[in-house]
């Protein structure tokens, strides 16, 4: 049994790039919403443009 338990926390340890690719989509996200946001911003029709 203490073999086991050893190998689960070896293999608990290295668990992969899903913390890291987890904030990187969340900031790829709210820059491209935001990117929307501004560049839509511009193509408003408020009639003051004359």
């Amino acid at each position: 049994m203490p073999h086991t338990v050893a190998l689960l926390a070896a293999a608990s340890e290295d668990q992969g790039p899903g913390n890291t690719l987890r904030i990187v989509l969340l900031a790829a996200l709210i820059g491209a919403a935001l990117l929307a946001w501004f560049l839509l911003r511009g193509y408003r029709n408020d009639d003051n443009n004359d």
